[in-house]
């Protein structure tokens, strides 16, 4: 592999005495960082990395969709910091190999890493910046920039990373219970703001009588307002007039043989909350809307005894079995919040955030060591998840497309956290062909639905009913075999999870599939009505609709072999 890699420094505090020691170990190089100054706020410093834009096709980052290498004056640029993000950054190679990964061993404070293409010199430019935004003041730090140039598949240097972060950077992930491996009802799309207590148990009945496992009963259970704001956060109280009683709701769920989770926002305080004033003066200055609510400041112990009491509370009185804790990527410094305050004790959001979670997931977990915690994108990186032990994908509401790269995205990032889809959804009015994408479009996470069960037509019922227990049949390799996909560029046009001899591949935009276990089960993600199978020739297999009716069934006659697939069918194959 060639490298040619040049780097320079530029940037940072005048006063402080900065140092950049290179260490090559093989395909890898490391650039250690470190730096003293007269404990003063870190400006930033940027790492600018440079190699020749060689078998350079696009850029792989966790949030982007879209994999394209920009020109160096639109950088394709990746944020990151313990509640947003993480630092990775991949050069990916026409060969669908990797070309250049860049990392850093400091997840928490605050970094950019931006990649694009050098028009002049054509060559590929990455800046790694620190102290991206505001930090406290520091008087030394440390951190490690890795470079991965191995000729290796780019998903395959994605875990490597990930195993680095977790063995040598010490970043451990929370323990995952079985219960957040299972599918779920979320009642977000479905209901909204308008929840109703007969209305939240007829849908438990009949999401369970599906295989929905666990329901999670999401905004508006703590308000009357049904506008979808956050002026009205805060409190945390139960609007009776929707929900009753609580604790009587979730005896009733359990009875029905549902697991409950309670949604929270955790930075927001509402203007029209009771507790507002007692509050106003430990809020983040620019944060919320501004006007109607605002981010709470976790660096005042007062703000993080009240948010993890809360939780506490609600988890030991009303009987739940897990919360989805929202918005944690609210919590940002910007203007008053800038100066000191000798009223905090923290001086440093980022270990304030820290101190928060871990004393919620203290509390929570001396009351149920499998209490189910929920965290959503973009806050779902290493240091994240040692208080988190579900990682959902960003809302993106009937946007397949977004859940599938999303949900690939974070399986190659979240180690062995549970990965849950987006709440997949769809028109009433649409094709069991269509409706069912959504479904095959998350299969390599946790599915979440977000559908009213009842409300649904016949077909969209037995659809739904099949491809749930397609899943759990295929839980296992699905969730824990290993999970490769092909040309990010393309949103992933094959994907595939393998477990001792056996495989599930989905085909999305590529008809032609490649066989290579005893047994296997291919997916029709396509536009197609047919797949091509390559390397079955033998093997006895079926056919199913996206119903789970079966369309035929026959012997592979040749190596390579077109079979006719509906749209979202199943094609079963065994040697």
């Amino acid at each position: 592999m060639q490298k040619f890699l040049k780097y320079e420094a530029k940037g940072g505090n005048q006063t402080a005495k900065i140092n950049i020691n290179k260490r090559e170990t093989g395909d890898f190089t490391y650039l250690d960082l470190s730096f003293k100054s007269e404990n003063e706020i870190p400006e930033k410093l940027i790492i600018k990395l440079v190699v020749p834009a060689t078998n350079a096709l696009g850029v792989w980052s966790n949030f982007d969709r879209i994999h394209i290498l920009r020109p160096d004056w639109s950088f394709t640029e990746i944020n990151s910091r313990l509640a947003s993000g993480m630092p990775i950054q991949q050069l990916l190679g026409f060969d669908g190999n990797n070309r250049m990964c860049v990392s850093v061993s400091d997840v928490d404070t605050p970094i950019k890493i931006r990649m694009g293409y050098c028009e002049e010199t054509a060559e590929v430019i990455c800046e790694v910046e620190f102290f991206a935004l505001q930090t406290n003041k520091k008087c030394e730090y440390n951190a490690t920039v890795r470079i991965d140039f191995r000729k290796i598949k780019y998903y395959d240097s994605i875990y490597d990373t990930v195993a680095w972060w977790e063995n040598e950077c010490g970043y451990k992930s929370a323990f995952v219970p079985e219960s957040a491996k299972m599918p779920m009802d979320s009642l977000w799309y479905s209901l909204h703001q308008n929840l109703d207590y007969e209305k939240i148990l007829a849908e438990c009945k009949s999401s369970k009588a599906l295989g929905l496992e666990t329901v999670i009963i999401d905004d508006g259970w703590q308000t009357d307002d049904n506008n979808r704001g956050y002026a009205f956060c805060g409190d945390w109280e139960v609007c009776e007039r929707k929900m009753r009683d609580m604790k009587k709701l979730v005896k009733e769920i359990h009875k029905i043989g549902m697991k409950v989770m309670l949604w929270y926002s955790v930075p927001f305080m509402g203007i029209h909350s009771k507790r507002f004033d007692e509050f106003k003066n430990m809020l983040l200055d620019e944060s919320g809307d501004k006007e109607t609510f605002f981010a709470l400041d976790p660096r005042y112990k007062k703000v993080r005894d009240y948010l993890s009491s809360l939780y506490e509370n609600a988890v030991k009185e009303w009987g739940l079995d897990g919360l989805k804790l929202d918005f944690i990527d609210s919590f940002v410094l910007k203007g008053k919040s800038l100066e000191s305050d000798e009223n905090r004790d923290f001086e440093s959001l980022e270990d304030a955030i820290h101190a928060l979670m871990a004393e919620t997931k203290e509390r929570l977990t001396k009351l149920n060591s499998d209490i189910l915690i929920e965290f959503r994108q973009s806050y779902v990186g290493p240091s994240i998840r040692k208080y988190g032990n579900m990682l959902r994908v960003g809302d993106c509401p009937g946007d397949v497309l977004t859940n599938r790269s999303q949900a690939i995205n974070l399986r190659f990032t979240s180690g062995k956290t549970a990965v849950h889809s987006d709440m997949i959804m769809w028109n009433k009015e649409d094709t069991a062909e269509n409706a069912a994408q959504q479904f095959v479009n998350v299969l390599y996470t946790v599915p979440q639905v977000s559908v009213l069960i009842d409300e649904l037509n016949a077909e969209h019922k037995k659809m739904l009913e099949f491809y749930i227990a397609f899943w759990k049949e295929h839980k296992d390799t699905l969730l824990n075999g290993n999970l490769t996909a092909e040309n990010p560029e393309s949103e992933y046009s094959i994907v595939r999870a393998t477990l001792e001899n056996s495989e599930v591949i989905t085909a999305y935009t590529n008809s032609l599939v490649e066989i290579f276990k005893e047994k296997a089960v291919v997916v029709n993600g396509t536009v197609n009505e047919y797949l091509v199978i390559k390397g079955a020739k033998g093997y006895k297999g079926r056919v199913v609709n996206c119903l789970g009716e079966e369309a035929s069934s026959f012997t592979v006659q040749s190596d390579l072999e077109e079979i006719k697939a509906p749209r979202a069918g199943i094609i079963y194959l065994n040697k």
